[in-house]
């Protein structure tokens, strides 16, 4: 397989430090607000990688973690008058209710910042024993960022301009302009602060994956060279987060902290970034209240994930009618089991998917699946071995890319809410017994009824079935 690198900036073959094992870790959010679409694309993008390299046969342990401790929801805890645990259970809770909506598998580690607590203190401390940190009045604790000569490498930025720095640095009293906080010590009784051996407080941003993977990955999974296999998150994490991440681990331990990094593009709103100071922030309750889980994925993943993202309404919805064939062609070979995928099929999507996850190749490559079969069916719709290798396919396609699962019929009546649906039965039950009553007249004027709500009704050996139109 290969991946790109953001640290080398090109693609590489993969080569974990584990024979047959992959430990992959993705920044999480910071749970004081709802989930947006900056991170589905994220959670998106590391599924994605995750479900290829087990159907390559790797055994992967994937960590994501929730910061739950942070100024944003000490500032929501003062707003709101909740307790910090209310505030962040309950942005966890919809966080993975949402990702589960989406068909992103949860992650096999899940840490908080707030239960890491012991890791992080005993990392802060190896690091000033080492010299690599210090503090300074007030009792905050800084990385000393000269101490580690390969500061930069990861993101091959050195921030911002230096006066604007040695500004920070004179106020902070740090003694480089770009050192970062390990620990912020409390300010007053009225703070939300953590006992430690150096001083109440709480952890710095940076500080906490770095002491979460040594905590969870570097003595089960890792080596003496690497703490974990790969590392990720959003392309805005890439600086100063990540760099500041890899520049403690190194001090820290003495080694890497992962061998490679993976990052995922922005997502736009009709062109602009998303930012909430923009005032187009865009919630993924908001996007699920209207649009199917599985559909959204669908769309989130057509961009290949290292590009960034225009999201809009009528290339979601070209998405789904690109989605509609596949499902179209599940009602023609279902009801039935699979047998045996089509090697040529596999071979060809597995190909798309190990080349730095080409989400294009590979949705041609089903395309063609789809246009292919239809064909055949067509002319032999009574192919019996061909409904059996397509349904293989389809859930071939459910295990990799995580759409195509679906009960065909049940995928065309999303958006039909549950009083529509109710009625919807009733008259299908009125019209099927005027069928056996031979009442016609009424039977066809139930069909006109239910075709005037936009539904369309089949009769099929099973019964009769419906969709939206």
């Amino acid at each position: 397989m290969q991946i790109y690198d953001s640290v080398q900036k090109k693609k590489v073959p993969f080569e974990p430090i584990r024979k047959g094992e992959v430990s992959i870790y993705v920044c999480g959010p910071t749970v004081y607000d709802d989930a947006h679409l900056g991170h589905a694309r994220s959670a998106l993008a590391f599924d994605l990688l995750a479900r290829t390299l087990k159907a390559l046969g790797y055994k992967v342990t994937m960590g994501k973690n929730f910061t739950d401790i942070d100024d944003k929801i000490i500032k929501k805890v003062e707003e709101t008058g909740k307790s910090l645990e209310e505030i962040t259970t309950h942005y966890i809770a919809r966080y993975l209710e949402e990702m589960d909506a989406l068909g992103v598998a949860r992650a096999d580690i899940e840490p908080k910042a707030t239960e890491s607590l012991d890791a992080i203190e005993q990392m802060i401390q190896k690091l000033i024993e080492k010299d690599a940190a210090y503090m300074v009045s007030g009792g905050d604790i800084y990385f000393d960022t000269s101490k580690d000569p390969s500061y930069g490498d990861i993101s091959h930025q050195v921030g911002e301009d230096e006066e604007h720095q040695s500004r920070i640095a004179h106020t902070h009293k740090k003694r480089n302009p770009k050192d970062f906080a390990l620990w912020k010590a409390c300010k007053g009784e009225e703070d939300i602060c953590f006992d430690t051996a150096f001083s109440k407080g709480r952890p710095g941003w940076h500080i906490e994956c770095s002491a979460m993977i040594e905590k969870h990955f570097a003595h089960t999974h890792g080596t003496e060279h690497y703490s974990i296999d790969i590392h990720g998150g959003g392309a805005d994490l890439l600086f100063p987060h990540h760099e500041n991440e890899a520049a403690q681990s190194r001090c820290a331990t003495g080694h890497e902290l992962a061998k490679y990094w993976m990052h995922n593009g922005f997502v736009q709103i009709d062109g602009e970034k998303m930012s909430k100071s923009l005032g187009n922030s865009f919630f993924l309750k908001d996007a699920l209240s209207v649009y199917d889980g599985e559909i959204l994925r669908y769309y989130l993943n057509s961009v290949h994930y290292r590009n960034n993202f225009n999201f809009n309404e009528e290339d979601l919805l070209s998405a789904k009618k690109r989605l509609d064939k596949l499902y179209r062609l599940k009602k023609r070979v279902v009801p039935g089991k699979g047998s045996t995928v089509n090697k040529a099929f596999k071979e060809a999507l597995l190909e798309a998917m190990s080349d730095d996850l080409n989400i294009s190749v590979a949705l041609a490559v089903i395309d063609e699946m789809v246009a292919k079969t239809n064909e055949q069916l067509d002319s032999t719709p009574q192919k019996k071995a061909l409904k059996k290798e397509t349904i293989a396919n389809i859930e071939l396609i459910d295990t990799l890319l995580g759409f195509g699962g679906k009960d065909p019929y049940a995928y065309f009546q999303i958006g039909i809410d549950e009083a529509l649906k109710a009625k919807i039965e009733a008259l299908l039950r009125e019209r099927s017994e005027a069928k056996k009553a031979k009442a016609f007249e009424r039977s066809d004027a139930i069909r006109d009824e239910l075709s005037a709500l936009g539904i369309t009704i089949m009769d099929t050996a099973e019964g009769t079935v419906w969709e939206k139109a």
